[in-house]
């Protein structure tokens, strides 16, 4: 079970994940700013929140890892923060890499600090840092 042992504990790198104009014209329209022309224009660049969705792919191995018994469906997303170095571009390849900054274990719950490194063809692009609550209904916590 996830516990203050595993801070520091990082997974591999996701598969390249390529910034497309169709995608970045996906997530500009959902988050109702589909005419800016940062998100259309032939130098796009994606709407900052994009990031979620690259560094939520990394998540996978963290919730794959059978030593943490850790389920998304008893998971609360409860705070996200990014530090940029750059925007992401169309065209971008990015990797997204997983490490587990902070583990506060009490009784059936955890929060978990995390940050998923994004790199764009070597060159780190951002860090996006989340708190997830994690509950365990029938057991105790570590």
């Amino acid at each position: 079970m996830i516990s203050e042992i595993h801070v520091g504990r990082s997974y591999p790198p996701t598969a390249p994940y390529v910034v497309s104009a169709a995608k970045v014209a996906e997530f500009a329209t959902a988050l109702g700013d589909a005419g800016n022309p940062a998100y259309s224009s032939p130098d796009a660049v994606a709407p900052p929140t994009f990031a979620a969705v690259l560094s939520s792919a990394a998540w996978g191995a963290m919730f794959d890892d059978p030593e943490l018994e850790l389920s998304l469906s008893s998971t609360v997303h409860t705070d996200q923060r990014f530090r940029w170095r750059r925007p992401l571009r169309v065209g971008d390849a990015v990797t997204a890499t997983l490490t587990i900054e902070r583990v506060r274990a009490r009784g059936t719950s955890a929060f978990i600090s995390i940050t998923v490194a994004l790199d764009a063809d070597g060159e780190r692009v951002c860090d996006a840092a989340s708190t997830l609550l994690h509950s365990w209904p029938d057991q105790e916590a570590a």
